[in-house]
């Protein structure tokens, strides 16, 4: 059966047998995207190829060093902060908790330090969806961060801060983030825009914003070897996996 006639069926189905309920057509979509696997570009086992081939020949080396090698972090004599000498991306701080009694460490409270995002508002969190042959399909990348504990995840389309959508590193900037910053000049249709919240154990107050953008069928995306077009069966598959599919992926599709 082909994709189109799967959902076609289902929709009927649910007019027919749930006539009170609102059947929202991306639900309905999603709901026949995770039954199989309708991919019109690869098969999960080509996509595990891929991925354990960036994985395998990522060159990135990570080394240990004191904070105090950092080079452009520096210790903020004036509020006792690590802050990056552009004023940009996040600050390290120091916090003072206390009446925690519905803590485990009990009323008597903690001190810790926390990274603080400039600004709070961390970044943006991208996925590109698109329909091949009426098909959906997800772009997501292959990506390699520092503290990984694979060194590379399947993440989303676009992760990044704001303080990398603006250069203050100084390097490019961040691949497709036109799409998710000015949909509109592309006339794609925003499925989710939603703020998400981090972890407020290690992260102050931060948030990020969460997009998930489909463009036309026919809008070329140019090919990048760490990118790789997922169908949703795939995703949730791979998401079985341990450490593969990074956590804004997960939220991302959490809605789905």
């Amino acid at each position: 059966m082909k994709y189109q006639d799967c959902v076609d069926q289902f929709t009927k189905y649910l007019e027919e047998e749930r006539p009170g309920l609102a059947h929202d057509l991306l639900r309905i979509e999603t709901q026949v995207e995770s039954w199989l696997d309708w991919s019109q570009i690869s098969t999960l086992d080509q996509v595990i190829e891929w991925y354990e081939s960036i994985k395998n020949n990522c060159n990135m080396t990570i080394k240990e060093i004191k904070l105090g090698e950092c080079r452009g972090w520096h210790l903020d004599s004036a509020d006792g902060w690590i802050k990056h000498e552009s004023g940009e991306f996040f600050m390290v701080q120091g916090l003072r908790i206390s009446q925690s009694g519905s803590r485990e460490v009990g009323s008597g409270g903690w001190d810790q330090p926390i990274l603080t995002q400039v600004g709070f508002d961390g970044g943006l969190l991208g996925i590109l969806r698109k329909r091949i042959n009426g098909v959906p399909h997800y772009l997501l990348e292959a990506k390699a961060e520092p503290g990984n504990p694979d060194l590379v995840q399947i993440s989303p389309t676009l992760q990044a801060t704001f303080s990398n959508l603006r250069c203050a590193h100084k390097g490019r900037k961040p691949l497709f983030a036109d799409l998710f910053e000015y949909p509109e000049k592309t006339r794609s249709n925003v499925l989710f825009d939603q703020w998400m919240s981090e972890d407020g154990g290690r992260l102050y107050k931060k948030r990020n914003k969460g997009l998930l953008v489909e463009v036309d069928e026919d809008y070329e995306i140019e090919d990048r070897e760490t990118f790789q077009w997922f169908s949703l069966w795939q995703i949730k598959q791979l998401i079985k996996t341990n450490s593969w599919v990074n956590p804004h992926v997960r939220g991302i599709i959490s809605h789905l």
